[in-house]
């Protein structure tokens, strides 16, 4: 290993595999999907060299430190000496998970890939330990397009979105955050995320109203079109209508689903105006009873599949709608169907009384067939 390049090494504790496998890596027949697993007690980092070929790249650390790694490379070295090597990656979707990584060597990683054509990047299940290094005198290096957070925990605490967000270039459309150890922003250094269309919150139970107030921080987000807060503590829709207004979002699209909805008679802020933006709102999984107070007053579509409903909502319980989704409800399975439904007769729907029915993650939620918007 001794030459192996000093950029190569930061890679290898990255790569990341899902499946069990003799081999701490595995290339797939076409050289599209490399996945590796050094879960191993003594792990062959050198395995990691067949996936200089994939298009999209797995790398788990197998839940162990990388801060040895520190003591094998130089961080300070210029990686402009391996542009065109690295330019020549196919990588475009790279995925690091499962690991104790020093903030300096993650960053370092990225200030390497920013010479490649990486569009998706994954952090899931990491520890990321130390303070971030002083961003390059070039400015921002990541040209992403999508950025996945899953259960990373970082020491410098909420100031990670910060952090993160100085390495990124201009046009980031997608970002999703889910298991967040904090999403308590500082909203005055947040750059404007002007080319984000889709925030996915979902998967933070403990998040709730006064949580997304500070996650959604004031005029960031111009250009948001589908929001979607799946299993993320919201009880009411009317809390999300309070801090869209407080951020001043507009998305187009808003997926409520897998939460435990409160029926209450009357919503907190009566006087609270939708997004005049806002056309699809889903409410399924949500344990409803009832069609909750203040919804907005005109959608293109609204589901409010797989809940409680007992009876089929009446015209004055509705906004005006094109497209109502009442499936899985115990008034159509009770043999009270809507003859307009698509249920058929004598058929109970797989959501009908399933105890999923409530805070069901996203990934379950795909799995059970519902409607997602992102």
């Amino acid at each position: 290993m001794d030459g192996v390049p000093w950029w190569l090494l930061l890679l290898l504790p990255l790569l990341d595999i899902s499946a069990a496998t003799t081999e701490p890596c595995e290339l797939d027949s076409d050289d599209t999907h490399c996945a590796c697993n050094f879960s191993d007690p003594q792990p062959d980092w050198s395995s990691a060299f067949q996936c200089i070929s994939a298009v999209n790249v797995e790398i788990r650390g197998g839940g162990r430190s990388l801060e040895h790694f520190l003591k094998r490379v130089d961080i300070d070295a210029d990686p402009r000496q391996y542009i065109d090597m690295v330019k020549a990656l196919r990588l475009r979707r790279l995925t690091i998970g499962a690991a104790r990584v020093p903030a300096l060597l993650l960053f370092g990683s990225l200030r390497v890939l920013g010479y490649s054509r990486l569009k998706e990047l994954t952090l899931e299940d990491l520890e990321v330990i130390g303070t971030t290094p002083p961003l390059p005198g070039g400015g921002p290096v990541l040209g992403l397009s999508a950025l996945h957070l899953r259960n990373v925990s970082w020491t410098i605490g909420g100031a990670w979105l910060v952090e993160l967000q100085r390495w990124l270039k201009p046009g980031l459309k997608v970002l999703k955050i889910a298991q967040a150890h904090s999403l308590d922003f500082s909203c005055d250094q947040v750059l404007t995320f002007s080319a984000l269309t889709t925030l996915d919150l979902s998967d933070n139970p403990g998040l709730g109203k006064r949580g997304l107030i500070a996650a959604l921080c004031p005029h960031k987000f111009p250009a948001l079109q589908d929001l979607a807060l799946r299993n993320a503590g919201i009880q009411t829709p009317n809390d999300v209508c309070s801090a869209l207004a407080t951020a001043g979002v507009q998305p187009h699209r808003l997926d409520l689903s897998h939460n435990s909805m409160l029926a209450t008679a009357k919503p907190a802020n009566p006087g609270c105006v939708w997004p005049s933006a806002l056309n699809a709102l889903d409410l399924s999984f949500a344990g409803l009873e009832q069609v909750p107070k203040g919804l907005p007053a005109k959608l293109s579509m609204l589901s409010l599949s797989c809940n409680r409903l007992n009876r089929e909502p009446r015209p004055d319980e509705l906004p005006k709608v094109g497209n109502l989704s009442l499936d899985g409800n115990p008034f159509l399975v009770s043999g009270n169907s809507n003859p307009r439904s698509t249920v058929p007769s004598g058929v109970v729907p797989a959501c009908a009384h399933s105890p999923l029915a409530v805070g069901m993650s996203g990934t379950l939620a795909l799995l059970q067939g519902a409607r997602s918007f992102v």
